[in-house]
């Protein structure tokens, strides 16, 4: 699981800097998560391939978070894309969408599918045979979500060197043991799996929290998790005005961040105001040491 950002800033692109929109790199598949001006120019500056996008995630209806949507979508229809795609976004989002083309006469030719989101209450929103996705309830100016990525235990290892002391375990046998299941003998008795095999890799998570006031409610949501990116528009000294946009510190952020024993915090979405992004890291680092500032074209090993 690899973090690649695209764009971390708030409201208005810049010569250098981007909107709000990052891809994570899992399974051999990219997650697109919100999708703000100028988001396929980078997914092509940094050489991330449209095809291996499947399922997107929109946090909200603000245009720093979705403007780069739609270009994206057509530029798909253009190479000939035809594998399904998976948009997971407030509800509205669809209308938007649907009635761009319409008015652009344009004609998406590759299958096209919308799960719009309404619920104030964390969900499961969608689930592979590799990982899951749920929704992180937050509370900013207009209805938001930010999104919990949590891969699936994978199979357990064959100890070969144990396995080859029993002649009478053959291939047919080794997928029921990575699942997990003892081996039975001819004679009745049994070979606990644990003897023969080794644990699978642990599972890793990442949380996407968007833009949103200081929320602790959601710190049960994601404890523990590996990797938390979370919306830090403003320095403490312009705490009023985080409170006024219902956006959040970076002291805030690394509050979160610590409460919910993640182990590794980026704060991003950076107002214009600030000529040194790394201000946000300093002030955070107060709180929690492990952080860093979300910079277009960086990546995060999860």
């Amino acid at each position: 699981m690899k973090l690649h950002i695209l764009g971390c800033h708030s409201a208005t692109p810049r010569s250098m800097v981007f909107p709000s929109s990052q891809v994570l790199e899992i399974n051999n598949e990219l997650i697109l998560i919100d999708a703000g001006e100028g988001m396929q120019i980078q997914l092509r500056k940094y050489k991330h391939k449209f095809n291996k996008i499947r399922h997107i995630f929109i946090s909200h209806l603000h245009g720093d978070h979705f403007y780069g949507l739609v270009g994206f979508l057509s530029s798909m229809r253009l190479i000939g894309r035809e594998k399904p795609v998976h948009i997971y976004a407030p509800t509205g989002l669809k209308e938007i969408t649907e009635l761009q083309f319409k008015l652009t006469q344009t004609d998406i030719n590759y299958p096209l599918y919308f799960h719009e989101l309404s619920s104030n209450e964390s969900e499961l929103i969608l689930e592979t045979d590799h990982y899951t996705v749920k929704t992180i309830p937050l509370t900013h100016r207009i209805y938001t979500n930010g999104y919990l990525i949590q891969e699936k235990p994978a199979l357990r290892k064959l100890n070969i060197d144990a396995v080859r002391q029993y002649p009478e375990i053959e291939t047919w046998a080794y997928h029921n043991l990575k699942r997990g299941k003892d081996f039975v003998r001819e004679d009745g008795s049994i070979i606990p799996n644990e003897e023969l095999t080794l644990p699978p890799p642990p599972t890793k998570s990442y949380a996407y929290c968007s833009d949103t006031i200081y929320k602790p409610d959601i710190i049960p949501l994601i404890k523990g998790v590996d990797l938390l990116y979370h919306e830090a528009t403003f320095l403490e000294i312009h705490k009023d005005l985080a409170t006024k946009t219902k956006h959040s510190t970076a002291k805030q952020a690394a509050q979160i961040a610590k409460d919910a024993e993640a182990k590794f915090l980026v704060v991003g979405h950076f107002s214009s105001r600030y000529p040194d992004e790394n201000q946000f890291k300093k002030e955070a680092s107060e709180i929690f040491e492990n952080v860093d500032i979300a910079v277009e074209g960086k990546s995060f090993l999860v």
